[in-house]
C-alpha cells in the first residue's frame, strides 16, 4: 500500500513536469507556461522609455503585449498609434539571435510614423520615402549598443525578411517586413523606388 502511494506520487510528478514520454508512447502536451517565449527589450532614444516585454509564446502572439508595443512605438510627434505588423517583432527577435545577442536592448530611433509626420520629415530631410513603411507600422529604425552598424546591417540583410536600409553616417539601420531590398545612405541623392 505504501509502495503504491510512492509509485502514484512519482508518476504524478512525472506527468506534472512532462516526463511521461520517457515511460509512455502517448504524446506529451507542453503546458502553456513552458512554450518558447519571444522577448524584446527596447529603449526609445527620444522619450527615454524602456520596454521589456514577452510578446509571443510558441505560435501565439500575446494581444496585450502587442497593444503595449503599438503604444510604445507610436508617432512621438503626433501621438498617433497604429497596429504594428508582429512580423517586425519576430524580425527583431531573430536579428538579435543572428548576432548572438539574445535579449540585448535595442535602441529605437523611429517606429510608427503618421502620414503627417512623414510629410514634414520628407519636406526637411533627404531620403524620407513618400510611401514609407513606417506609415503602415511595418518598419523600425534601430541600433544595438555594442554592435557596429555595419554588422547590424549585414545580419539584417542575411535574414532576407524585408527591406534593410544602412545609414552609416547617422548610425542606424532601417528594417521592415516589406519586399526584400536594400539601400544605403551615400549622398543626398536617393533612389526613391528602393527606400522603405
Amino acid at each position: 500500500m505504501k509502495r503504491n502511494l510512492i509509485v502514484r506520487f512519482v508518476l504524478a510528478t512525472l506527468v506534472a513536469v512532462g516526463m511521461t514520454r520517457h515511460i509512455s508512447a502517448e504524446p506529451t502536451i507542453v503546458p502553456y507556461s513552458l512554450s518558447r517565449e519571444y522577448h524584446l527589450r527596447l529603449f526609445n532614444i527620444h522619450t527615454g522609455m524602456h520596454l521589456d516585454v514577452v510578446y509571443r509564446r510558441g505560435d501565439s502572439y500575446i494581444p496585450d503585449a502587442l497593444t503595449g508595443l503599438d503604444n510604445y512605438l507610436k508617432d512621438r510627434r503626433t501621438g498617433d498609434v497604429h497596429h504594428y505588423d508582429p512580423r517586425v517583432f519576430d524580425l527583431l527577435h531573430d536579428l538579435e539571435s543572428k548576432l548572438g545577442r539574445p535579449d540585448s536592448e535595442i535602441d529605437v530611433l523611429c517606429g510608427y510614423r503618421s502620414p503627417r509626420t512623414n510629410a514634414i520629415l520628407r519636406a526637411h530631410r533627404p531620403g524620407v520615402a513618400l510611401h514609407s513603411l513606417h506609415m503602415l507600422a511595418m518598419a523600425i529604425d534601430i541600433r544595438i549598443p555594442g554592435v557596429k552598424t555595419s554588422e547590424l546591417q549585414h545580419a539584417a540583410w542575411s535574414l532576407h525578411r524585408g527591406g534593410v536600409g544602412y545609414y552609416a553616417k547617422s548610425g542606424f539601420v532601417h528594417v521592415d517586413v516589406g519586399r526584400v531590398r536594400r539601400w544605403q545612405e551615400t549622398s543626398l541623392t536617393w533612389d526613391k523606388d528602393t527606400r522603405g
